[in-house]
């Protein structure tokens, strides 16, 4: 990893502000779509960038704001990496939205998160915080080749029950479903359970397939190529160099998807998930706007 001093920390769009302390990862996915050449990586991507002065840039943004809203991290660089061990930019980041009385919106694939729980419950009981997990591949085996150096599937799942238990909500992405690797109800159907064991507020997934740009998809077809021989072969022959790769069983496994998440009342519309991420309780921006210390 390697240290810079950002300009800025955060970006806002339609009241909802967005922040990355890390940039680059070293979980190792194979399917990962922010080593795509758009992102313009001028290092290697798991030589993490860490904006070291994160927290201070924070709170000079949050002190002077006057409205109150969700704080998210996690959209293009895990917060809770290996370096967030030794670091801890994540958590102090975390201290300073609830001093300000912000909310909170943390998306992550690790465990790690759980050593930050008590101050997660925290921020949730004085405005909101939701933590968002990505579950893709209940196979242990497959998960970690897949997802070589996080956590499984399985223990994910633990860490959203333990979430439920403390109250905090959740939203899951099911995203991607890769095409003949995971695109099963084999697959699908015991991670769709375990969110609605963990009652789980909404489940994202855009389509059960994924999606390859330059950059990802020379990365993903090499992970092919080592742990699936012939079958980069097989996307080559069905998709070409396609943006969206879908399932060949994508309108069933749709299907399947939609009517559990009816029948257990999970959101699964995008937009409708997306909301509820993005909007701060009306009536704590109306009690943080009379208090000038962004205390209630």
């Amino acid at each position: 990893m390697h240290f810079v001093n950002a300009k800025g920390i955060l970006s806002e769009k339609q009241g909802f502000c967005g922040m990355n302390i890390y940039r680059g990862c070293t979980h190792g996915c194979v399917y990962c779509d922010s080593r795509s050449k758009c992102y313009r990586f001028s290092h290697p991507f798991e030589d993490v960038e860490v904006k070291q002065n994160a927290p201070e840039l924070l709170e000079k943004a949050l002190r002077g704001k006057k409205q109150k809203c969700m704080i998210g991290t996690g959209s293009m660089s895990d917060p809770y990496m290996h370096c967030e061990e030794q670091l801890g930019l994540t958590r102090r980041s975390l201290e300073i939205i609830l001093k300000y009385g912000f909310g909170a919106a943390v998306q992550t694939k690790s465990d790690r998160v759980l050593k930050d729980i008590g101050l997660l419950e925290e921020i949730n009981k004085k405005a909101k915080c939701v933590v968002q997990m990505t579950l893709t591949t209940w196979d242990e085996k497959l998960s970690g080749i897949l997802e070589p150096n996080v956590c499984t599937t399985k223990r994910r799942a633990e860490v959203l029950n333990e979430l439920c238990r403390r109250g905090i909500p959740t939203v899951v992405w099911l995203s991607p479903v890769l095409p003949f690797i995971n695109d099963t109800e084999k697959n699908l159907i015991p991670i769709l359970e375990a969110c609605a064991e963990a009652k789980v507020k909404g489940i994202i997934c855009f389509g059960m397939g994924l999606t390859l740009r330059d950059g990802s998809r020379e990365y993903y077809y090499a992970a092919l190529d080592r742990h699936f021989p012939g079958l980069k072969e097989k996307y080559i022959r069905t998709y070409g160099n396609a943006y969206e790769v879908p399932s060949p069983d994508s309108r069933r496994l749709t299907e399947m998807f939609t009517g559990f998440c009816s029948r257990h009342g999970i959101m699964y519309r995008p937009e409708e998930c997306f909301a509820y991420l993005n909007r701060l309780p009306e009536t704590h921006r109306q009690l943080s706007f009379l208090d000038g210390n962004g205390t209630l």
